[in-house]
């Protein structure tokens, strides 16, 4: 979509994919602009006309009961849109909170069913207008004819689609017009059908009951089905509210109440009006009576002349009546198309359809493809269901009761799943966001099986029915809308496959458990972005080290999908592989820097001399927090690279800090050498590693580390319940960056656990460290393992006062295995070799390594240690 002459793009992409950073107009609409979109997207006066009679004709004069009663579900079902909003107002409503609650297959078939439902509802719509605005200029003959009802309703389609295109502030005055005028002729005729039952009677009137408004006498269950799944119709729109909530002010409150307010009007109303005209009416079959199939799909036209009058004043008030029909159904159309244009522009961004969707006019700040798309797809329907029969465009009206069933029975549940950590907090919280979203829920899921499965299957029931193979003769009402459904049940592997192999991918490469230390206990958290393709690349690791020292890593690749998951795990076994060199944690990250700059420059997207980096590579800009603690002294050394954070708490005074460790660039990308920062920590101490996704729904960086210090701080629960509180707190909703947390405490090994003895360069002392290190063998009960480890230590004191000299440490640990230590000043690494027969040297470490589990080198400042760790023999002595 570019000017002509090849000018900027009228539209550009989304600039985010959170709620309120998509690029749509934010503060447009206010409480009264939310009341009205939800109240006009119902269309009172269009729902009433189209559904009244259906209600009628299946319970009789228990017709406003039953109309009342469907508000009971949709109130429910309003509370848990309120809370999930409140929660992560996003515009996607039922898909993107569906996709938080059970992951992307659930969320795309909650999209697809809101979808279904407001394109079928379009083409009834457009009819209805099309139907009205020529018997409003007295043109009944081509309000029968398909050709001209067909040709105008698609000009009404795209007349509304215009309007929505143009602007949200726009579309919302056209609203609130409409919505006075209709309301105010509906309450006008409600009042006037009264006054003409108890003043002037017409034949048909009756006078009101109270039977009229006991459930109990509804002739069957199958009537009250039929009668409350059509009044479910008749309230579905109110959700609007929710879909304009990023473009609305206040946009996790307003539309929540918005939404209740809406359906409690609409109750008044619709009890109102059912009452009045019942009781002018009457519920028979011929005539005005309500029960009069003729006037099934319109009992309003022929009620204005009867009750208004045909001459002077009344004429014109009756006049009024279907031009109120017609704004009815045209404002309710103009509501139809923003929630289907923002539902889609949402599932685009989040990468559940095509990306062109997910485009934003630069000047009216709307969905353009998103509009323009769903405008399109309502009159290529529209015009195929109307050139089969009006029949099946009748049919598919009442199929739309099944998808949002669906879609609102699915999003209660969605509510009590996503809010399940916090149901307990407090009465509030249990009963709405749990009780009454669940009931409401359920109350769908059933209406929505009985439905589908008894009332509509029965090929006597509308007006068309399909001989299905090895089922029979079915409904046309079952199959249109439980077929549209499943059309998205087949669509949804191959939209949700990419996330769902990245997912699997991420999930194979990160730890399946975190091993049992003791150094620390731990606990980790990672939470993947809820979009199409949104599974990155963070990290988490715990890693034994020598000496019983352990590797603590949280590290963040950019970008999302397949691309950054393989990145990730190279980049963790290059971690784990290096660490096992036993690196400082400054050179650790040197040396990853490195293996980045290589991979990056492999696949073509590295620097080369004299020209820029490029970051086109995952790998690229890569965060990486790397720490070591010794339980032995109780030191940690710790480096970073790029922006990820470190949260340390002192077990007594429970006092939170965040270290400002030395900054490191991101791996990849060059600049200053990374630097180790050393501290003691007190035994108990809490270590929280996490990357910056973890923050994302806060108010800033410094407003998330602050809620992050309120859970730490209170740290003496188990570090799974301090994960779980972590995440409930800071990421109640929206995950549009993946989070990685990982929580340790420290612990220091017990003095008996652990010896150390000082030696001078003097051949001399390696008897005696034999000796010493026997009997210290035998009071930890491993003498077997004592002539092995003297053997050792003989082995590697010998060539520290040979080849080095100067101070001599040594030191055994008993852990999870048995180490043994010798440190000296020397830099040089000795080399494993196969000594040749008629070698002087090099047999001693080869004896070593075949008598030890592992055996390696590490660096320190003061010169290197050769360590060694053999296996403990079984507790019980079994081999």
């Amino acid at each position: 979509m570019r000017h002509f002459g090849g000018a900027e793009s009228v539209d550009r992409p989304a600039p985010g994919t959170a709620a309120g950073r998509k690029g749509l107009k934010n503060d447009a609409l206010g409480m009264f602009s939310s009341v009205a979109m939800g109240l006009a997207s119902t269309g009172p006066a269009y729902s009433l006309a189209a559904t009244l009679g259906i209600i009628v004709a299946g319970v009789g004069l228990q017709a406003p009961i039953v109309t009342m009663l469907a508000f009971i579900p949709m109130l429910f079902v309003a509370y848990a849109f309120r809370e999930l909003n409140a929660s992560n107002a996003d515009c996607g409503t039922t898909f993107t909170w569906a996709t938080r609650a059970f992951g992307p297959r659930t969320g795309w078939m909650g999209g697809w069913g809101l979808i279904v439902a407001n394109i079928i509802v379009m083409a009834n719509l457009a009819a209805i207008a099309a139907a009205y605005g020529f018997r409003l200029v007295g043109l009944d003959g081509l309000a029968e004819s398909r050709l001209w009802t067909t040709a105008a309703g698609v000009g009404w389609i795209a007349a509304l689609t215009v309007i929505c295109y143009v602007g949200i502030e726009f579309s919302a005055a056209v609203q609130r017009w409409l919505l006075c005028l209709e309301v105010g002729m509906l309450v006008l005729f409600a009042v006037a059908a009264l006054v003409r039952v108890y003043a002037d009677p017409p034949p048909t009137a009756i006078h009101v009951s109270a039977s009229w408004f006991n459930p109990f006498q509804v002739p069957s269950t199958t009537a009250l089905t039929s009668g409350v799944l059509a009044g479910v119709f008749i309230y579905w729109g109110w959700d609007t509210a929710f879909s304009v909530n990023e473009e609305t002010v206040d946009s996790r409150r307003i539309p929540g109440r918005a939404a209740v307010l809406s359906t409690v009007l609409l109750l008044v109303m619709y009890g109102l009006v059912s009452t009045s005209a019942q009781a002018f009416a009457g519920v028979g079959t011929s005539g005005i009576g309500l029960g009069n199939p003729h006037n099934a799909d319109d009992v309003l036209s022929g009620l204005g002349a009867a009750v208004f009058g045909a001459q002077g004043t009344g004429l014109l008030l009756s006049r009024l009546l279907i031009l109120m029909v017609l704004t009815s159904a045209l404002a309710s159309a103009e509501t139809t198309i923003l929630p289907l244009a923002r539902t889609v522009f949402s599932m685009a961004v989040h990468k559940a359809v095509p990306s062109r969707f997910a485009r934003v006019h630069r000047r009216f700040l709307t969905p353009t493809w998103g509009t323009v798309g769903m405008g399109a797809a309502s009159i290529a329907l529209f015009v195929l269901l109307a050139s089969f029969s009006q029949n099946i465009l009748a049919d598919s009206v009442e199929s739309v009761g099944l998808a949002i069933a669906f879609q609102y029975g699915l999003t209660g549940f969605a509510c009590v799943w996503y809010h399940r950590r916090v149901l307990t907090r407090s009465a509030k919280d249990l009963v709405f966001k749990g009780v009454l979203p669940g009931l409401g829920g359920l109350f769908m899921a059933l209406l929505f099986l009985y439905a589908t499965f008894v009332v509509y299957a029965d090929p006597r029931y509308g007006t068309t029915s399909v001989d299905l193979p090895l089922i029979g003769r079915t409904g046309g009402v079952t199959v249109l809308g439980l077929g549209a459904l499943l059309i998205g049940l087949l669509l949804m592997p191959v939209v949700t496959r990419g996330h769902g192999v990245a997912l699997k991918l991420q999930r194979g490469l990160l730890p399946r458990r975190l091993p049992a230390h003791a150094a620390v206990d731990s606990s980790s958290r990672y939470l993947p972005a809820d979009s199409g393709s949104g599974v990155g690349g963070d990290w988490y690791d715990v890693i034994p080290l020598s000496g019983s020292r352990v590797g603590l890593v949280v590290g963040d690749v950019l970008g999302h999908g397949l691309r950054a998951a393989a990145t990730m795990g190279r980049l963790r076994t290059g971690v784990r592989v290096l660490a096992r060199l036993d690196l400082a944690p400054d050179e650790l990250l040197f040396r990853l820097d490195d293996l980045v700059d290589q991979t990056a420059d492999e696949s073509g997207s590295g620097h080369h001399p004299g020209h820029r980096r490029q970051h086109a590579d995952a790998a690229l800009g890569v965060s990486c927090l790397y720490a070591v603690y010794d339980p032995v002294s109780g030191s940690c050394s710790m480096a970073r690279a790029g922006e990820s954070v470190l949260a340390v708490v002192q077990p007594h005074p429970g006092v939170v800090e965040h270290m400002e460790l030395p900054p490191g660039p991101p791996l990849g990308l060059g600049g200053v050498p990374y630097q180790s920062t050393d501290v003691e920590l007190a035994p108990g101490s809490l270590l929280a590693l996490f990357t910056g996704g973890l923050l994302q729904a806060a108010d800033g960086p410094d407003a998330g580390l602050a809620q992050l210090s309120g859970v730490l701080a209170g740290a003496s629960e188990s570090l799974e319940s301090l994960c779980d509180r972590a995440v409930t707190t800071l990421l109640p909703g929206a995950v549009d960056v993946d989070a990685t947390l990982l929580v340790v405490r420290t612990r220091r090994l017990d003095r008996n656990q652990f010896a150390e003895w000082a030696l001078l360069p003097d051949p001399a002392a390696v008897g005696t460290i034999r000796t010493a290190v026997s009997k210290q063998l035998g009071d930890w009960g491993l003498d077997d393992l004592a002539f092995t480890t003297e053997l050792i230590v003989s082995e590697l004191v010998t060539n520290a006062i040979r080849y080095v000299g100067g101070p001599i440490q040594v030191r055994v640990i008993r852990d999870r295995a048995l180490t043994c230590e010798v440190s000296d000043t020397g830099h040089t690494s000795p080399n494993l070799r196969h000594a040749a027969s008629d070698d002087e040297g090099g047999r001693g470490l080869f004896i070593i390594a075949q008598m030890t589990h592992h055996w390696g080198t590490r660096y320190t400042p003061s010169g290197k240690t050769i360590w060694t760790e053999q296996d403990l023999p079984p507790p019980d002595g079994r081999p």
